[in-house]
């Protein structure tokens, strides 16, 4: 039996995958989280082989989400279930230990047999996703690979609109660290002001374009 823990924000959505995932007679879910800091407390609280995580959570990211997740339990499997196909977050995700990446756009029986495949130790993208990294590949190494999954984090945070204080206590970090970390972002990204990283983080995809000013 896999004990599986579902991490994701939207209530509709958890409902959907427990049922579809509790009618498997090899699945059942152990726990519920909305956030990154409910998915380690459902972690710690045991009987969990593999999680379900998306990346867009309330506060700190799915990438947070996992690498504090695996930082406690290495042996934990994760697969991500993401709106996102971008090359820069599935590499993120990958880093930070997440075997499988399936977009929300896969089928209900994809999901299935990835969480069996994941649970297994095999690494598993769906095709839309296999197809980005792959364009990714041939145009060359993104940008923000250049960051560790950390600093992709406070950069995410930074271009959403949140100060520093903010993110320090999302992150569960002192307001120092997200200085140092905005200060090796703007060097790794040769980006000498805000302006220059909101661009950035726009372009790939780490915010809409519509939130930038005119």
């Amino acid at each position: 039996m896999i004990g599986i823990l579902l991490v994701e924000d939207h209530s509709v959505v958890r409902n959907g995958y427990r049922r579809l995932l509790d009618a498997e007679d090899d699945m059942q879910v152990v726990g519920e989280a909305a956030s990154a800091d409910e998915a380690y407390a459902c972690l710690c609280a045991g009987g969990v082989d593999l999680a379900v995580v998306d990346l867009n959570l309330r506060g700190s990211s799915g990438i947070d989400a996992i690498r504090r997740m695996i930082a406690r339990e290495p042996g934990l499997r994760v697969l991500v279930i993401s709106m996102h196909d971008n090359p820069s977050f599935v590499t993120q995700a990958m880093r930070v230990g997440a075997l499988g990446y399936l977009t929300k756009n896969s089928e209900p029986a994809e999901m299935i047999d990835a969480i069996r495949d994941v649970a297994a130790g095999r690494r598993v993208l769906s095709a839309d996703v296999a197809q980005a990294l792959a364009g990714a590949a041939l145009d060359g190494e993104a940008l923000l690979s250049r960051l560790t999954p950390r600093e992709f984090d406070v950069l995410r945070l930074a271009a959403s609109g949140e100060s520093p204080g903010s993110i320090a206590t999302t992150m569960h970090l002192s307001q120092k660290t997200i200085h140092n970390h905005l200060s090796a972002i703007r060097q790794k990204l040769d980006a000498d002001n805000d302006f220059k990283l909101l661009r950035l983080a726009a372009r790939y995809g780490l915010i809409d374009w519509s939130a930038l000013p005119a």
